[in-house]
């Protein structure tokens, strides 16, 4: 395995099994991130190096702000309003799922402020997962057909939203309505070689689960078990590899204060002791200084 680009350093040392959906806020210029095992919610401030979290009874998989400063969630028991200042929740959408195979998994809010939300379906086949749209109070199932949900993002002027099956290795596109949100001529952006039957990891270039697009339309995606971070041309080119010092990266963020830092999310649950004693920075976030920045976090509503 490559060495890892000397340009990425460590944010947040502090590990989670799983961390996943990094969300800088907008007007708190904070890092929001979840351990969907973990069954916590992290912010961190990067000013102070300050490290908050909040404890859940069930998995918290993605967010989104939301006026007020309360955050948008999902959770495996479905759509939450979550006040960080009081810890107050209130339920907007019962999930339109059995809890005991499927949760809710990469979610993100569009620029017009719906929130859209893919699911994994845990048994993994067949593939029965699939992406919802919240709005208005109402949770509508708008597409279907993979088993892990992934890599929600959106062009910058919102007419291309990219989606991804992570267990199919695929990126797909899809032409996107601002006006109405509705998908249309869904077709392959990218694609990636599936991991054979004995084949070495150090061989295999993992699969796409994250992502975030730049200002410049490009789509920056994490390669869970490939150790890296691509950012891809609005063709699905790839225009720049980024070596990473752990194997599971899971998800980046544009953040800071020019949104030029890309914070990187990583995971450290269910792999070997060894993997682990060579790579100690699995779990922890990640961050890359780049010149392009990122887009804003979209806010619901």
């Amino acid at each position: 395995m490559q060495d890892a680009d000397p340009d990425v350093r460590v944010a947040v040392a502090s590990a989670a099994l799983l961390g996943e959906s990094p969300m800088w806020h907008p007007q708190q210029q904070r890092l929001y991130y979840c351990d969907i095992p973990g069954r916590k919610l992290h912010r961190f401030d990067p000013a102070t190096q300050a490290l908050e979290h909040w404890d859940f009874d069930t998995e918290v998989a993605s967010i989104a702000p939301m006026q007020g400063g309360a955050l948008l969630l999902a959770a495996r028991d479905g759509l939450w309003r979550f006040d960080p200042a009081t810890g107050a929740r209130t339920v907007l959408a019962e999930p339109p799922y059995e809890p005991s195979k499927e949760r809710f998994n990469d979610g993100k809010c569009d620029p017009q402020g719906r929130f859209w939300v893919g699911t994994i379906y845990e048994p993994r086949d067949p593939p029965l997962a699939s992406l919802h749209r919240y709005t208005a109070g109402k949770l509508q199932r708008m597409a279907d057909g993979i088993t892990v949900s992934n890599g929600l993002a959106w062009s910058p002027n919102g007419r291309t939203m990219y989606w991804s099956d992570t267990k199919a290795h695929t990126i797909y596109a899809l032409d996107f309505d601002p006006a109405s949100g509705e998908l249309a001529n869904r077709r392959v952006f990218a694609s990636f070689p599936v991991k054979q039957a004995g084949q070495s990891l150090d061989a295999y270039g993992g699969r796409p689960d994250g992502a975030a697009v730049d200002a410049e339309g490009c789509y920056w995606s994490a390669l869970f078990e490939g150790q890296r971070l691509l950012r891809l041309s609005p063709e699905g080119e790839v225009l720049r590899e980024v070596r990473l010092p752990v194997r599971c990266a899971t998800m980046p963020c544009f953040g800071g204060p020019h949104l030029k830092t890309i914070y990187i999310t990583t995971a450290r649950e269910n792999r070997p002791a060894a993997e682990l004693l060579e790579q100690p920075l699995a779990g922890c976030v990640l961050a890359l200084d780049v010149d392009v920045p990122g887009l804003p976090a979209n806010v619901f509503g």
